[in-house]
């Protein structure tokens, strides 16, 4: 059997620097000539951008609690190159998130782990905090640790013998403080990769700071010590699912833009292996939808930093208003479902008229509203399927729908009881995002949906 190279890169915590040096390793070895293959631990959107914005490369999500163990390990087998070397780059801590941990995910898919521990501020303590790394989960693979943010050269050497008398662990390298190779934040997170946050100059120097200061060499042999995994019965895009022979392409419009950024790669896949012609259009810049559509994706992203742009398109508000007033499926997600309400308020209270098919407007806040894994109940048959279907997603925001509102029909119950997925005519929307992964007859049934009767 031969091997398919593969290492996941993990944290201490958040805010070590993971996604930095995820993004230096993958930069240095995509300069050596290797195919290399992204993939993101957990519901994340915006360091897939990232990924492909350093590799060229579309990173696919990696997420045992939201898209069950059969469907991670055939999408890393189905991506993942023989001759490279597929990147994971993990989620928080390495051990946080439970199911949906990366430590979790590494024994799932049987990856070396590659520990990144910010040690700006400690010394030899550092050798503390990677033995028990290396011992908390003895099936895990500790295979070696990047010592980030180091200050001065007795600094390194400090850290280093510590780890070299304590740790059965190899060194892949130390990293100096660059804040030039830095990537901006906002609300939700880092920049997207779309913006190009790291400038003209940025991918040469996360080449550089990985080719100088990483054996590099080090890392590539411990992925290649990896092997496939046996996949036994498991399928992600099994052909019951698939569309049935002869039938026409069903045309969905699917918004995609900088206000509307946030999908899941594999649910595009999944619509297409249910029968879906994906048509992608800008509420941004386009002034109509493109022709012969059949149903709306309205996905996620930053309405809110487009606002006012995005509230001056009357002709796409008109045009999507038509739509969905002509009884032709919507389905909208987060951003995509404040877009469809009759106003974005801005921190500055500064509020911007959208499309209006829901009675309620939505407000942003100074701070997050909602963080956490979703498994909503679909409470009456929808665009997602029969009353009865349990779905799986996340959900992110900082806005809120404002109180006072006008009562209007949910379709899904979450756990604590919340009403989610609304409904308007054949129009469905709300704040979760949703990954079809554990259930791919969502997308089918949300394609049949789509499908004109004959």
């Amino acid at each position: 059997m031969s091997s398919q190279p593969a290492l996941l890169i993990a944290g201490t915590h958040s805010g070590c620097g993971k996604t930095t040096v995820t993004l230096a390793i993958m930069a240095a070895l995509a300069g050596r000539g290797l195919r290399v293959q992204p993939f993101k631990c957990g519901p994340d959107f915006i360091d897939p951008s990232l990924h492909q914005m350093v590799t060229g490369q579309i990173s696919r999500n990696l997420d045992v609690r939201m898209c069950g163990a059969s469907f991670v390990r055939q999408t890393f087998a189905k991506h993942s190159p023989s001759l490279g070397c597929a990147v994971v780059e993990g989620v928080m801590g390495l051990f946080d998130g439970g199911e949906g941990s990366a430590a979790t995910l590494a024994k799932t898919l049987d990856l070396p782990v590659i520990l990144v521990v910010d040690i700006r501020s400690a010394a030899e303590s550092v050798a503390a905090v990677v033995k028990g790394f290396a011992t908390l989960d003895p099936a895990l693979k500790l295979a070696g640790v990047i010592c980030n943010r180091v200050g001065s050269d007795k600094h390194r050497n400090m850290v280093a013998g510590a780890i070299q008398t304590y740790c059965d662990v190899p060194i892949i390298g130390f990293l100096p403080r660059r804040e030039e190779v830095s990537i901006p934040s906002r609300h939700l997170g880092l920049h997207m990769g779309e913006e190009h946050p790291l400038g003209g100059k940025g991918l040469a120097q996360l080449t550089a700071l990985a080719e100088q200061h990483l054996d590099l060499d080090l890392l590539l042999q411990i992925a290649g010590k990896r092997q496939p995994l046996p996949l036994g019965e498991d399928t992600a895009f099994g052909p019951i699912f698939a569309a049935e022979s002869g039938q026409e392409k069903v045309r969905i419009g699917v918004a995609r833009d900088a206000a509307f950024c946030f999908y899941y790669e594999d649910n595009f896949d999944l619509l297409r292996a249910a029968g879906a012609e994906l048509v992608f259009f800008s509420p941004l810049e386009d002034n109509e939808l493109p022709p012969g559509l059949q149903g709306l994706y309205l996905g996620g992203g930053y309405p809110e930093l487009h606002a006012r742009q995005l509230s001056a398109n009357r002709a796409m508000h008109d045009q999507i208003r038509i739509f969905a007033e002509s009884n032709r499926p919507v389905y909208a997600e987060c951003g995509g479902f404040m877009y469809l309400c009759q106003a974005i308020i801005d921190l500055e209270e500064a509020e911007f008229p959208m499309i209006g098919l829901y009675p309620f407007r939505t407000r942003m806040q100074p701070r997050l509203r909602s963080l956490g894994y979703r498994q909503p109940v679909v409470a009456r048959d929808c665009l997602m399927g029969p009353a009865g279907t349990i779905l799986h997603g996340h959900e992110f925001h900082y806005s809120t729908i404002e109180e006072g509102h006008p009562q209007i029909t949910s379709v899904f119950r979450l756990a604590d009881g919340r009403p989610e997925g609304y409904s308007h005519n054949n129009t469905l929307a709300g704040y979760t995002h949703l990954h079809w992964g554990r259930t791919p007859e969502v997308a089918t049934h949300f394609v049949q949906a789509c499908r004109p009767l004959t």
